[in-house]
């Protein structure tokens, strides 16, 4: 990785702490000047899901909060678990050189302080990870 990322990839789901992580990828990428790709990973039952338009709104408002160009944020819908999702997200067409997710997402049991996919994604990925806290925003 050079000096600093130029493709940062942040899980998003709508959950709190993925827009909490989104939130923190932002921010970091306005201060760069670097592009966030948001990635969603599609499950078998979700085919004709398009998280982009279900998720305009609120990405909008996040985008405009972190005082983040829209020109550099653009969506990568992955099938697949969120894991090799992400994991895939540092290859082409994406490229990613940071990761960025929440400590838990939408699915994940209540109680454990990362969750799974979180964990196994520091353990994992080729570039560096971070995680974000729950209860992360802008505010």
């Amino acid at each position: 990785m050079s000096s600093h990322p130029h493709t940062i990839a942040v899980g998003f789901d709508g959950s709190p702490d993925a827009r909490g992580a989104a939130t923190w990828a932002l921010e970091t990428a306005a201060l760069l000047r670097a592009h966030v790709v948001l990635v969603y990973a599609r499950g078998l039952l979700e085919r004709h899901r398009d998280p982009a338009r279900e998720f305009a709104l609120l990405v909008g408002q996040l985008v405009g909060r972190a005082g983040f160009s829209p020109l550099h944020l653009s969506w990568h819908v992955g099938d697949g678990d969120a894991l090799s999702v992400l994991l895939r997200a540092t290859e082409a067409p994406v490229f990613a050189d940071l990761l960025v997710v929440g400590s838990r997402g939408r699915d994940e049991h209540a109680g454990l302080l990362l969750g799974s996919t979180s964990l196994q994604l520091a353990e994992r990925s080729p570039v560096p990870v971070v995680i974000v806290p729950t209860g992360h925003t802008l505010d």
